[in-house]
């Protein structure tokens, strides 16, 4: 068993090791961001939407016809004839179609980019765990060794006839234990790396820090509210929806002017010759009946649902803050508490000394773990609270 905690402890050694190859958690969001392949094909997809809603203002192709009449009862020549003209709407629609396609493009990049977001708040809460798992692995690689020493201790006694083989059995438990939760925090390492490695496009990343970098202390409610509504791109995404339904709107009503025909015609027969402009006009009297009612109540329900979506999200976003304030509150209060006590090392001088049994050195040194590892859960858990609050600064 010894042989094998050896080989775990080189293990984390080796992976300790290992993360000094690269960088930060802004690093590793980078490497993300230009390998992830899901945002390779949104990308690529947003690109190619776009030049097709460019294609939806282009001028219709111009029309050529020609008439040749050689049949028929007559004395002169053949009759002959043919005409080249090009169709347009009225200027001022492809001006509100253009201001509507400039719209939609916008509305695609905010699709991609609420789709990044998410991606890089995944990944930076796998390196959140990297960090929270790294913590848990120097915390019991210590308490590995320290429980190697007690049974070492209460082994030697055994040997003197100074414990008994329930003491000597409890703590040879006490250090299996130990080893098989290393064991399981390592299993945990390489999940959460598989994991990472995924959202990176199948290339394996690493981390360099062992600690938290950015403070917990937040800026007031009111001003993470006014900075998320200027970039969270799930709130811009309502704001878009609004000024796209307007813009249709605009373009429905550019619509009720009347297309526009202009061209050459020539016409004649035995030799005689007329050309001259041809023009003409198309009314719009029934092609766009409702349409504007349409895009006035689209417009009306877009309004609708900003006004209650940003109302639901003010709602989560103030309930989300309020019990992230109170569970600092709450971890700096513990912190406070349990960084003064430096009771695991009293303990394991008390019982060095003979002044604790085993099984009372045990109790009293499971409490005061019990109570750190919560901590550390605490912190753990207020980071990841962190990154949903500021996700929109990624």
């Amino acid at each position: 068993m010894y042989k094998n905690i050896v080989f775990a402890l080189c293990g984390c050694l080796l992976w300790f090791g290992g993360i000094t190859q690269t960088t930060s958690i802004g690093s590793i969001l980078q490497q993300v961001e230009q390998n992830n392949r899901e945002l390779k094909a949104l990308s690529a997809y947003v690109e190619s939407k776009s030049l097709e809603l460019k294609t939806g203002n282009n001028l219709p192709d111009p029309q050529f016809g020609a008439y040749y009449l050689p049949f028929g009862g007559h004395s002169s020549g053949s009759y002959t004839e043919f005409q080249i003209s090009q169709s347009v709407e009225f200027p001022k629609v492809y001006s509100a179609r253009e201001s509507l396609i400039i719209e939609q493009t916008a509305q695609l990049k905010l699709d991609y980019q609420v789709k990044r977001q998410e991606i890089l708040a995944k990944a930076k809460g796998y390196c959140l765990n990297l960090i929270y798992l790294d913590k848990r692995m120097k915390t019991e690689m210590l308490r590995v060794d320290q429980a190697r020493q007690v049974f070492e201790q209460v082994q030697e006694l055994f040997k003197k006839e100074q414990a008994g083989i329930l003491e000597l059995n409890k703590a040879k438990v006490a250090w299996m234990q130990e080893q098989f939760k290393i064991q399981q925090i390592e299993s945990d390492i390489r999940g959460v790396l598989l994991q990472l490695t995924s959202l990176n496009g199948g290339t394996e990343v690493n981390l360099t820090i062992t600690d938290y970098e950015s403070s917990m202390v937040l800026l007031p409610k009111d001003a993470v509210w006014q900075e998320k509504q200027l970039n969270d791109p799930e709130l811009l995404q309502l704001k878009q929806n609004e000024a796209v339904a307007q813009q249709s709107l605009n373009l429905a009503i550019s619509k009720g002017l009347p297309n526009l025909t202009a061209g050459f015609n020539s016409q004649g027969v035995s030799g005689e010759r007329y050309s001259g402009i041809y023009a003409g006009v198309t009314i719009p009297l029934w092609s766009n009946r409702n349409k504007v009612k349409v895009a006035q109540y689209q417009v009306g329900f877009q309004q609708s649902v900003t006004s209650a979506r940003m109302l639901q999200a003010y709602s989560s976003f103030e309930k989300l803050h309020n019990d992230y304030e109170i569970t600092l509150a709450k971890y700096q209060e513990y912190e406070a508490t349990l960084s003064g006590l430096n009771s695991e090392e009293l303990l394991f001088q008390a019982y060095d000394l003979g002044e604790l049994s085993f099984l009372e050195y045990y109790m009293e040194l499971q409490f005061y773990r019990q109570a750190y590892d919560a901590m550390l859960d605490m912190q753990y858990q207020l980071y990841i609270s962190q990154n949903q609050l500021l996700k929109h600064q990624l």
